[in-house]
């Protein structure tokens, strides 16, 4: 008698920077998340879709959960607490670099609130750390709570990703498969591709700058074989902001536009022409009608 088929949705909750996107992109095997080495880089909810003959999982890379500053902040965190209530399993990120803190109780405090979905630590970035600092995470980790799960791993080098797909499997419920085969995720194009420019916006960028910077697509054009014409606009909060994206004769916002192109091609499967405008909407994070406009 053949296994029963699984399927289920997986939420990956962390401290921002924890690698939740990295996780999320090697589970999938594909760029379904954006990754920055600024924290927050996160700000929607993404369905990654990992389809094998014995289940399927669909995992959703949310926002990290932090204290929030702004209404920004505040919607974020609301989209986190909306995601959990319907996940299967809950992986909370700790990385083996760091020791467990007061951020990390909040979260698994934030998790127990949710008694319907399992719970998996996974101790991450372990490829950056000595065996003694693994250990020592996985003993901390193991003082948070009861687990139904803890993995070491690297999704980086893909030490342990294997295993970890092969667990979550085994502690998803028995359902028909949710998403068709060969869909990779449920991302809306235009979301996706706003995302990519803004992962190329924030290389190298000072520390302020992610909070601020939004992206929206404004114009797609594209006739029969012809190059696909995409127009989008960066927006900032500050007039010294616009000025750090334009960079000095336009080269900063050069180098974003070929950045932000390779992918968006990688992407789409065809040539793509770039245009990027920067522009000034003053404390937009806090205004609930600018935060709306911009899609939050």
């Amino acid at each position: 008698m053949s296994e029963p088929y699984r399927a289920g949705f997986v939420s990956l909750v962390g401290r921002p920077n924890v690698g939740k996107s990295t996780l999320a992109n090697a589970l999938v095997g594909t760029k379904m998340a954006i990754t920055s080495s600024k924290p927050q880089t996160t700000r929607r909810v993404i369905r990654g879709i990992l389809t094998r003959p014995e289940g399927q999982l669909v995992f959703v890379d949310t926002p990290g959960i932090h204290k929030p500053r702004t209404l920004l902040g505040t919607r974020l965190n609301a989209l986190v607490e909306q995601t959990l209530a319907d996940v299967d399993v809950i992986v909370h990120m700790v990385p083996a670099t760091e020791k467990v803190g007061p951020g990390d109780r909040h979260i698994r405090a934030t998790i127990d609130e949710f008694p319907r979905a399992k719970k998996v630590a996974v101790v991450s970035k372990t490829d950056l750390a000595s065996r003694d600092e693994v250990l020592e995470r996985l003993v901390e980790v193991d003082q948070l709570g009861e687990w139904d799960l803890v993995v070491p791993l690297s999704a980086v080098s893909g030490h342990q990703v294997e295993t970890l797909v092969t667990e979550l499997l085994a502690l998803m419920p028995e359902s028909p498969v949710l998403y068709p085969d060969g869909q990779v995720t449920d991302d809306d194009e235009d979301v996706h591709i706003a995302e990519l420019i803004r992962e190329a916006a924030l290389e190298g960028v000072r520390d302020e700058l992610p909070h601020s910077l939004a992206v929206v697509i404004d114009e797609r054009q594209q006739e029969s074989g012809q190059v696909e014409k995409i127009y989008a606009t960066l927006y900032v909060e500050r007039d010294s902001q616009k000025r750090i994206m334009i960079g000095t004769g336009g080269q900063r916002l050069k180098d974003i536009g070929t950045a932000a192109r390779g992918e968006i091609e990688a992407l789409l499967g065809h040539k793509v022409f770039l245009s990027l405008h920067v522009a000034v909407s003053k404390e937009w994070q806090r205004d609930p009608k600018k935060l709306g406009r911009l899609g939050f």
